[in-house]
C-alpha cells in the first residue's frame, strides 16, 4: 500500500501544478480539484505528505521510463559512426557560431541518426531549435538528453529556457532547480532561476494578469471627464473639495478660487 500511496501522492502533486495553469479554464481547474479532492479522500493522503513525495517529478519519471524503453530498441553505434557523428556536431557547433540556426538543426540531427544515444546532441539540437523559436521541439529534445544522462545539467537549463519562452514558468523553475542541483556554481542558471520565478510571480498578481490601472486612459476617457465635470458643479463635492484645499495649504484662502480653476481644467 505504502507503493500505492506514493504514486497516488505523486498524481495529486501533478494535478495541483496542472490546476494552477493558466492554460485551463476555471471550470476545468475546479475538476481538477475535484479530482485531487477525490484522490485524498480515497487514499487518506494530502500534499502534507511530504514523506510520500518520490525523488523526481511525476512528469520526470515518465520521461525517463519512456525514451528509455526507445533506446533499448535501439541498436549500438558502429564506432565509423560514432566518428562521423562527432564530425558532424562540430561542424553544426560552427553553423551556431555563424548563427545559421537552420543548418545547425541538420548536422545535429544527422549526428543522432548516426549516434541515437548521445546526449550532447540532443542538447546541442535544443540550443538550435531554440533558436529559430522552435521552442516545444527544443523541449522534447531536452527530455530526449536527460533520458540519455539525469545528470546533465545543461540539458536541464536550456530546458527552462524554451519552457520560459512558452510561459510555462513553473516547470521552467523546476528544470532550473534541478540544473543548479547539478551545477551549484553556475552564474547563468542562477539569474536564469530568478528571472522565470519573478515572472511566475506576476503571473499570480494583478497586474500580471491583465488588470493593471491606467491613470494615463482614465484621464483621457470622454465618458470620466464628464462625469468628473458634473460632480465638480455639485455644491456638496465643492465645498468638500474646498475644505480639504483649505487645510492642505494652511488656510481658507484657497477658497472656492481655486476650486474654480479646477474645474475649468476638467472642462478643458
Amino acid at each position: 500500500m505504502s507503493s500505492v500511496k506514493r504514486l497516488v501522492y505523486a498524481v495529486i502533486h501533478f494535478l495541483k501544478e496542472q490546476s494552477q495553469m493558466d492554460t485551463f479554464t476555471p471550470d476545468e481547474q475546479e475538476s481538477l480539484e475535484v479530482a485531487i479532492q477525490c484522490l485524498e479522500t480515497v487514499f487518506k493522503i494530502n500534499l502534507e505528505d511530504t514523506h510520500l513525495a518520490p525523488p523526481q517529478h511525476l512528469i520526470e519519471i515518465f520521461t525517463n521510463s519512456f525514451h528509455k524503453n526507445d533506446m533499448l530498441c535501439l541498436s549500438d553505434s558502429l564506432p565509423e559512426d560514432v566518428e562521423k557523428a562527432d564530425q558532424l556536431k562540430d561542424e553544426g557547433n560552427n553553423h551556431m557560431k555563424e548563427e545559421n540556426y537552420g543548418a545547425a538543426v541538420d548536422c545535429y540531427t544527422r549526428a543522432i541518426e548516426l549516434d541515437p544515444k548521445n546526449a550532447v546532441y540532443y542538447c546541442n539540437r535544443a540550443a538550435a531549435q531554440s533558436k529559430l523559436s522552435n521552442y516545444n521541439e527544443a523541449i522534447k529534445d531536452c527530455e530526449s538528453a536527460i533520458a540519455i544522462d539525469p545528470k546533465y545539467s545543461k540539458a536541464y537549463g536550456r530546458m527552462g529556457l524554451a519552457l520560459t519562452s512558452v510561459n510555462k514558468y513553473e516547470e521552467a523553475v523546476t528544470s532550473y532547480q534541478k540544473a543548479l542541483d547539478l551545477d551549484p556554481e553556475n552564474d547563468s542558471y542562477k539569474s536564469n532561476l530568478k528571472i522565470a520565478e519573478q515572472k511566475l510571480r506576476d503571473m499570480s498578481s494583478p497586474t500580471g494578469t491583465g488588470l493593471s490601472f491606467d491613470m494615463a486612459s482614465l484621464i483621457n476617457n470622454p465618458a470620466f471627464i464628464s462625469m468628473a465635470a458634473s460632480l465638480m458643479q455639485n455644491p456638496q463635492v465643492q465645498q468638500l473639495m474646498s475644505g480639504m484645499m483649505s487645510n492642505a495649504i494652511g488656510g481658507p484662502a484657497a477658497g472656492v478660487g481655486g476650486l474654480s480653476d479646477l474645474s475649468s481644467l476638467i472642462h478643458a
